[in-house]
């Protein structure tokens, strides 16, 4: 007789190459579509006068609305050299690094909730390009009447040239919505929905998870204070990512843990919960055997009878 069997190891050399090709595909799928979003923010670097008139109304509207200034924070950030600065870095250092690696950790951990994640930030970054190209908007450190000054430039680090016409890989003039903040928005709500307890787990869900809300937060006060952003920039980019949290679904709930079921459903069903397994002999494997309930007598209920 011949046997066909497949070689040790093909399976899981077909599954290494899967998850390799996968892998690339997402690579280049994330690299492709930011590649795409800042070619398309360079296409409204040369409305400068729009971008400032916008400027002003944003400046105004703020004021009708009684938003604090933003140069009430950026006063906070001015009373030391090493705060300043260290707000500075973390608005040119930590806005793709940590977006990336909340990718990159979904990816490897929570593989659902990561195509969940990286759907709502394509939709929210999407958007953002839409409204970059038709609504230029001028950053408040560039405009006069707001009296702020661009702590990039004097104090650094920036990512920014002090000339906007001079800057080939940035447009200073996609201020709204801010994607520093919706991105932050979006990676704490992402770990926060993905670290979660499964549901039917009798687990708690654990308070501490809240404290990623910290980063969009402290990223807030880091935007507005360095005269990157206006407020107005951080509530647009909230309603555009609740807005992608509508449109595209959460990542269908697993079910509860095996820990977590009842252990007489482990038998498959049908299967008589009171049954004892043996050794079938010959075969190595064990059969069960079904045990007589203690209500009842073996011969059953004549044998019962017959012995009165």
């Amino acid at each position: 007789m011949t046997s066909h069997t497949r070689p040790a190891g093909t399976a899981g050399g077909d599954g290494a190459r899967a998850a390799r090709r996968r892998l690339l595909r997402e690579l280049l799928l994330v690299a492709g579509f930011f590649t795409v979003y800042k070619a398309g923010r360079l296409l409204s670097t040369g409305r400068t006068d729009d971008a400032f008139r916008n400027a002003e109304r944003i400046w105004d509207a703020e004021r009708v609305l009684h938003l604090p200034g933003e140069g009430a924070v950026q006063r906070l950030l001015l009373h030391g050299d090493a705060l300043v600065t260290t707000a500075n870095t973390y608005y040119a250092a930590v806005h793709f690094p940590a977006t990336a690696l909340f990718l990159i950790w979904l990816y490897v951990r929570r593989p659902g909730h990561y195509l969940w994640s990286r759907r709502v930030l394509a939709v929210l970054t999407a958007a953002a390009l839409v409204l970059h190209l038709a609504y230029p908007l001028a950053p408040p450190r560039m405009l006069a009447t707001a009296g702020l000054i661009d702590t990039g430039q004097v104090y650094g680090p920036t990512v920014y040239h002090a000339a906007p016409d001079a800057d080939t890989l940035a447009n200073q003039f996609a201020a709204m919505p801010s994607l520093h903040f919706g991105w932050a928005l979006m990676l704490a709500i992402g770990v926060i929905v993905a670290t979660g307890p499964a549901p039917g787990s009798a687990k708690a869900p654990s308070r501490l998870r809240l404290l990623w809300l910290l980063h969009p937060l402290v990223t807030l006060l880091v935007i507005v204070g360095t005269a990157n952003h206006y407020w107005l920039d951080a509530v647009v980019a909230a309603v555009l990512l609740a807005v992608a949290l509508l449109l595209v679904p959460r990542p269908r709930p697993e079910g509860p843990a095996a820990d977590d079921r009842p252990r007489a459903d482990a038998a498959g069903p049908g299967t008589d919960p009171d049954a004892a397994t043996a050794s079938v002999p010959g075969t190595g494997q064990e059969a069960a055997v079904p045990v007589p309930s203690p209500r009842t007598s073996p011969a059953g209920p004549t044998a019962v009878g017959a012995g009165k």
